[in-house]
């Protein structure tokens, strides 16, 4: 399985493995809790065995396998982050890429050997990278794909956010490389006068498959009475194929995580205070609070910012 995902490049979302056997190979590519994977198989006794032996591992669930029937795979259209088709014969190659994402991985057996192959990216679809979609704040994007929505990708939790006369459940969205990254509140929703839980979240963009969370220590007040709060947070999240920039509390510094993994490559010294994060050809521009003011002030201050640029990234 090790080999494969190496070969493969694929750092979470959804993984099918067609023509699964007995899913013991299904069961060992759930490397990570990034990963979210689907057997087939058209012969009963494979899928009970699969079943079976995935149970025994306490991994079902996460990990779970479906009787293949017919020619067709039961995903909608750029769902699938990495197939593995140990059987390509099952169903037609066309199908095949129906179902892989954008940047998805097919992984083909041929002749003993797996061959790798990627699904191109169409020109046509954009990225939303900043909260005005890029450094230039103008919120107009070049997407031709994007229209009226006629069926669901996805459905993620929570469902409903915590309530509707207070702070907004979510505080910020962009989207890069084909992952969706949001700010939001996971506390209970049996009373908002319980403490808020909020979270830096990445999910696979196609799939919806959460890739990796980052716990925010402190943000603005939840009980805050104006629902979408300062008009400062969504400017805090910027996002590029390869790094997320983020303040990782109220009035933390600027952080650079890895897209993939979420983990911290780098925090900016002196950008306590960031008020806007902006991206613009490989320059990263903060927009801070003077010294000796915290937006943990009153947030309705009319209060002078002043620019600063950083070192190229």
């Amino acid at each position: 399985a090790a080999r494969v995902l190496e070969l493969a490049g694929v750092q979470g979302g959804l993984v099918v493995h067609l023509g699964c056997g007995d899913g013991r190979l299904t069961a060992a590519l759930r490397a990570s809790e990034a990963y979210l994977v689907h057997g087939l198989d058209p012969d009963a006794a494979n899928v009970a065995a699969a079943r079976e032996h995935i149970r025994s591992l306490g991994l079902y669930g996460p990990i779970s396998v479906d009787r293949l029937s017919g020619r067709r795979l039961p995903y909608v259209d750029n769902l699938v982050n990495l197939l593995i088709a140990e059987r390509p014969e099952l169903v037609p190659e066309s199908e095949l890429y129906r179902v892989l994402a954008p940047d998805g991985v097919l992984c083909l057996r041929r002749e003993g050997k797996r061959v790798k192959r990627v699904k191109r990216r169409p020109d046509n679809i954009d990225e939303w990278s900043h909260y005005l979609h890029d450094p230039s704040n103008n919120a107009v994007c070049a997407d031709e794909v994007v229209g009226p929505p006629r069926r669901l990708q996805w459905v993620g939790s929570p469902r409903y956010t915590r309530h509707h006369d207070h702070m907004s459940s979510f505080s910020a969205a962009v989207t890069a490389g084909g992952r969706f990254f949001y700010i939001l509140d996971e506390g209970s929703h049996a009373s908002i006068l319980l403490p808020p839980h909020w979270q830096l979240i990445a999910r696979d963009a196609f799939s919806g498959v959460v890739l990796w969370k980052r716990s925010i220590a402190r943000w603005h007040p939840h009980l805050w009475p104006l629902k979408s709060g300062p008009a400062s947070l969504p400017r805090r999240l910027v996002a590029d194929a390869e790094r997320v920039y983020v303040t990782l509390s109220i009035d933390g510094p600027v952080s650079a995580l890895d897209a993939a993994t979420g983990k911290t490559v780098r925090t900016y010294k002196g950008t306590e205070g960031a008020e806007e994060i902006l991206l613009c050809d490989g320059t990263l521009l903060v927009v801070i609070k003077e010294r000796g003011e915290s937006l943990k002030d009153v947030y309705n201050e009319h209060s002078p910012c002043k620019m600063h640029t950083k070192s190229t990234i």
